[in-house]
């Protein structure tokens, strides 16, 4: 089945099929191994993109920089300090400008309703970054990874979140499996699970129904038999730490530790982070929670360390997946 993403917005997988997801990890790899070979076909040259960044971040901001100079492409870099959009002008004044001027827009931020009015308003493709309920550039490159790590085809791997099942990741881990045909279980206190958005859990349920996706969400340490990836991400953000105290209380069961994974009772487990991650005391935020008594470590560093984990592939594969995103809708 030809596939053909010209001019598509990327603002989350649920608007794409099985197929076209596919097609993203297959031009992922390929361009993934171009660049290993010291290749390319400066496929975006003549293009210019601008990156709407809200939120800070390392690896977007890296990765979709790195991408499009890697293809020849021009990259703009405006935050929420050198933007007016919002402030002066209003959101859909802005789209249409900036849909003048650059042929891709890149945003990361806090409403899912910001990057899908990009969209709207631009007239260009628009690339979700990360928003408060989604992140489906990292999902892209965390079906790369586990494609290089595990020696299953996806729709016969079972992913395990664990932590914090009410983030944007464990949302974009639902509907990544659920379009893959996976088998994913958010695993996470039952008090979060009563907080889940309905109507996602609805979606991706109907969309399991056809792609053979099994989805299952439960506090009971069962549910992690037969993993092949223990998945976490962070439980305080910057910003958050007057939640920690009840957070740490909350979450503290669900922490990955070298226990978790060997309940697996698979030998090759991987485990997989987002980033960045709380896996030791050498970050200011950690650092100060640990002398307030709290200790805000979603994983061990015993884990983050071993031969299971796998987060620094997975970080580099940010790169190749969104170059592969850009690629397919506007080169």
């Amino acid at each position: 089945m030809a596939v053909n993403l010209k001019g598509r917005s990327f603002l989350t997988l649920m608007d794409f099929t099985t197929d076209e997801i596919r097609y993203l990890l297959d031009l992922s790899h390929d361009l993934k191994s171009k660049k290993r070979l010291g290749n390319s076909n400066y496929l975006l040259m003549g293009k210019n993109i601008v990156l709407l960044f809200e939120k800070t971040s390392t690896r977007t901001r890296c990765a979709f920089e790195v991408a499009a100079l890697d293809e020849g492409a021009h990259v703009t870099f405006l935050d929420s300090g050198s933007s007016q959009m919002g402030k002066k002008e209003s959101l859909e004044d802005t789209a249409k400008v900036l849909g003048r001027f650059f042929d891709g827009i890149e945003y990361r931020g806090y409403k899912q309703e910001v990057v899908e009015n990009l969209a709207r308003y631009s007239g260009v493709p628009v690339w979700n970054g990360l928003t408060d309920v989604d992140h489906p550039t990292q999902i892209l490159a965390d079906l790369l990874t586990i494609e290089e790590h595990v020696s299953k085809p996806l729709n016969k791997v079972k992913v395990i979140f664990a932590g914090d099942i009410r983030n944007n990741m464990c949302y974009a881990w639902m509907y990544g499996c659920a379009k893959m045909g996976m088998h994913f279980v958010a695993f996470g206190p039952e008090e979060l699970k009563k907080q889940l958005d309905k109507d996602a859990l609805n979606k991706v349920n109907e969309i399991a129904k056809y792609t053979g996706a099994k989805i299952e969400i439960s506090d009971r340490r069962e549910y992690v038999e037969g993993a092949d990836v223990i998945y976490t991400d962070i439980w305080a953000s910057m910003g958050e730490e007057s939640q920690i105290p009840q957070r740490v209380k909350l979450l503290t069961p669900y922490r990955v530790t070298m226990e978790l994974l060997k309940s697996t009772g698979n030998d090759d487990i991987i485990f997989m982070h987002c980033l960045p991650s709380f896996h030791d005391f050498e970050t200011a935020m950690a650092k100060k929670q640990k002398e307030l008594g709290y200790d805000i470590r979603e994983v061990t560093d015993e884990v983050f360390r071993s031969k299971y984990s796998v987060v620094f592939d997975e970080a580099e594969n940010r790169l190749h997946t969104i170059k592969s995103v850009i690629v397919a809708t506007i080169a």
